[in-house]
Parts: C-alpha cells; structure tokens; sequence
C-alpha cells in the first residue's frame, strides 16, 4: 500500500490568500514560474493553482507563463537523448511544425500546461520560446513575436518589461528566470548561433533556420542570489514552496549591469559561442540553482527548501533541448 501523502494540503481558497499574503495584487500583469510538486498536495492539481492565480488577479489582470516547445530543434544537438546520425535527415522532415494551438509545452511544468490549455488562452508564435497569457492584456503581451527573437528584443519578455510586469517565482529558483535573458541580447558583442525548427507557412510546413542570440543560463543562479541581496524580492510562502516576487524591469536593469561585468571576459564568449554552437545542451537544464533568499524574515525557510527547489527545478522542467529556463 503507498503512503499517504505529506501535504501540506493546497486548495484554491488557501493559495489564493497566500497569494495574496506573499505580495500578488489585482490587476498585476505577472510571469510565473512555477513548480507545482514544490506546493505540496494541491487538491484539483495545476488547474486549482491557475484559478488561484485568476482569483487574485482579477479581470484587470494577466497571467503570463512559458510554454516552450524546445523538441522542436534541429536533432543534430540533442543531448538527452541523442538519436543517430542516420536519422537526423528524417527528423528534420517529419516533425510536426509549430501550432500555437495544439503544440503541447513542454520543459516547464505542469501549470503552464494549464495556463496554455486554459479557455481565452493566447500564446505566442514562436516555434521554441512562446508564452501563453490569460487576463486584460494577453493579446499585447504575445503579439509579433519574432522568429529569429527567442527572449529579446520581439518576445512576449520586451513587452513585459515596457508593461512594468513582475514576475512570481513559485517554488522555483532563479535559475527559471527568463526575464534574465532579455538582458543578454543587450551585451555588447553577444554570441550567436543558428536556430531551427519546423513552422508551418503560407504554403505548408517548412524547415527553417535563423540566426539568434546563444542562450546561456548557466550563471542565472548566481546573477539571481547577486540580485535578490541587492534588490528588493519579496518571500513569501504558498503551501511549501518558497515564492519570489520582484519586478521584471528591475531584474533585467541589474541582469545588463551583472553580466556585463561577470560575461566581459573572452574565456566566457568563447565559452558561450561554443555552447551556442551545440545548441540544445541539457546539461544548462539540470545546473544547481542555489538562491540567496534576500529577505531576513523568511531566510532560513528560504535556505531550507533551496535543495527541493532545485530538484523540482530538474524534475519539472524535464527534458527541455534548449539551454533556456522554464
């Protein structure tokens, strides 16, 4: 017989309040990033957690989540697992094109699935790094987004930031947190690599390749613990998990100003170009995220959940291609 679980017990009721509690308003525009095991037992599972999220919100609101879809790359860098060179021809041919309404999310979690599957849902164009978003400003937020802009300049994540948007952090760490990559397409000189993916065009579905940024995470852990001891993050609690809200303007500014400084050196580019060049490493995917917790009322709850936090962070992001977060 399996046991039982050990909660807590999560209802939409009790994640609304401490919501709440933990800092989300009415009518925020916000980007989550979320962990739902990291919660505890939540009765209804990832549906219960988006109508908490609407319910705070409200109808003046938006509810904003990755929805990445990162199988959908050039098999040539699979990592985990790879396939055969012998088959990478046929794959190239085969997979299903990019469809905005049916592409399931993958990488990320549970509760974007959710989010994307949920009625009035709009999610963004691109084939790899879309958002999906429910509430007042949804169709601002995922409009236009650019083929050969992943996270910068033509995503969801540029508008985000112009809509002063914050992002919550629910149970994850700041290893999950996109917002960070805005900021590298801003570095001078930034690396960059061929992108592919199958999308469908107005005469049938396509194999395409454009030049973007090289994502690179690999340092969002620190660059996070460096941010939330210099900027305000609020902690807060929902069920177990530890939440993390701060504004998206504010984490990009500081990103720019970090990265520049710790990415300066030609040992990084390097580093970076080549991790660009292999594409859709999943060893970026499954780095430790350790967090500094930045505020001294919930520091040692803060530090005693960074290693769950971490493990939710591997375990529901999943086998995502791409060397971005979820």
């Amino acid at each position: 017989m399996s046991k039982p679980p050990s909660g807590p017990l999560c209802t939409r009721h009790s994640i609304a309040a401490q919501l709440g509690e933990a800092g989300l308003r009415a009518g925020d525009t916000v980007l989550v990033h979320s962990s739902l095991s990291a919660l505890g037992w939540v009765c209804g599972g990832a549906n219960t957690v988006v109508a908490a999220l609407l319910d705070v919100l409200g109808e003046a609101g938006t509810l904003v989540v990755p929805t990445q879809s990162t199988d959908n790359s050039d098999p040539a860098g699979w990592h985990n697992p790879p396939v055969p060179e012998s088959w990478w021809a046929e794959i190239r041919a085969s997979l299903p094109p990019y469809d905005p309404r049916t592409t399931p999310a993958t990488g990320v979690g549970v509760i974007p699935e959710a989010v994307r599957t949920w009625p009035g849902a709009l999610r963004s164009a691109h084939p790899q790094t879309s958002f999906a978003a429910l509430g007042a400003r949804a169709a601002e937020v995922v409009a236009d987004h650019a083929l050969d802009s992943q996270l910068g300049e033509r995503s969801p994540l540029a508008r985000l930031e112009a809509m002063g948007a914050r992002v919550l952090l629910l149970g994850v760490g700041f290893g999950s947190c996109t917002a960070f990559h805005l900021a590298e397409y801003r570095l001078p000189d930034p690396p960059e690599a061929d992108n592919s993916f199958a999308i469908t065009t107005p005469r049938g579905r396509s194999w395409a390749t454009v030049r973007d940024l090289a994502l690179d995470d690999g340092d969002f852990a620190e660059l996070g613990a460096a941010f939330g001891g210099a900027r305000p993050v609020r902690l807060g609690r929902v069920g177990a998990a530890v939440t993390r809200l701060f504004s998206l303007p504010d984490a990009v500014a500081f990103a720019e100003t970090w990265l520049a400084e710790h990415r300066g050196d030609a040992g990084h580019r390097d580093d970076a170009r080549h991790r660009g060049d292999a594409q859709r490493r999943d060893d970026a995917e499954r780095r430790s995220d350790a967090q500094h917790p930045g505020d001294a009322g919930h520091r040692n709850d803060a530090e005693r959940t960074d290693d769950a936090e971490r493990r939710n962070d591997v375990e529901d992001r999943g086998g995502s291609r791409l060397g971005c977060c979820g």
